[in-house]
């Protein structure tokens, strides 16, 4: 190959990268503009910036089930990803399997319980995992259906899970109401950090007495019929609260 053969290929090559680095930085600033506008993504923005006094505001405290509805909030705290949420991390093409509900306190003081009636698992590989079986849906009876709770561990996978649920535990039934651990920012392997925070999840049956994977959102449910609240992106208010229409009508 002749050298400006070889000097045209390697501008080529610069081109392309300075495209696709502006296009990514295109992406990145309209992603931006999109969330700063979103009232939701302003009040997540208040929550990373605001005084106590803010976050106060935004925090969702349910001890009993919302009026008409079978599950209690699980966990205190700021819900700020929302179910099918396409927001960072996640994607349209991506998107939230279930909400995180966000604490003010440091990892290991917001307590996490039961949402629900059920038997609890913990495999023995999780630090900061617990998946709870339904054996009757309280909105489609007959169905078996699971919730599933994680990040309940600090950094370094110290997990929060109280002493009742040691790993490799199979079916223990628990009331609604239950303490099953405290909130953590545990990420696994991922260099990505987190805040303080519970990820909840509906997840769906395998038809053989088995939960599916859960990072499928296909194998997810809506919380929202179930907590008596709107915590669907696609009509959830900034700070979700009991309400008599939870359910989105769009998907």
């Amino acid at each position: 190959m002749h050298w400006w053969q070889q000097q045209t290929k390697r501008k080529q090559i610069i081109l392309v990268a300075i495209l696709i680095l502006a296009s990514y930085g295109i992406y990145q600033l309209i992603t931006f503009i999109q969330f700063a506008r979103d009232p939701r993504g302003q009040a997540f923005l208040q929550w990373a910036r605001g005084d106590n006094a803010t976050r106060a505001a935004l925090i969702t405290t349910r001890r009993e089930p919302c009026p008409g509805a079978p599950f209690i909030l699980p966990a205190d705290g700021f819900i700020g990803l929302l179910y099918a949420d396409p927001r960072g991390p996640y994607s349209a093409s991506n998107p939230h399997q279930g909400i995180d509900i966000f604490s003010d306190t440091p990892a290991g003081v917001t307590p996490v319980y039961a949402a629900y009636d059920g038997y609890v698992t913990r495999e023995p590989g999780w630090r900061s995992a617990l998946i709870m079986r339904v054996p009757d849906d309280p909105l489609q009876p007959g169905r078996q259906i699971w919730l599933y709770y994680t990040h309940m561990a600090d950094k370094e996978g110290n997990s929060f899970i109280v002493d009742e649920f040691p790993p490799g535990t199979r079916e223990k039934f628990v009331e609604r109401g239950t303490l099953l651990g405290y909130t953590g920012d545990y990420n696994g392997n991922s260099p990505r950090t987190i805040w303080v925070h519970l990820h909840f999840s509906i997840v769906l049956d395998d038809g053989n007495g088995r939960y599916l994977n859960e990072l499928d959102f296909e194998n997810t449910l809506d919380p929202s019929p179930y907590l008596g609240m709107a915590v669907n992106y696609h009509c959830a208010p900034a700070t979700p609260g009991c309400t008599p229409t939870p359910t989105c009508t769009e998907s």
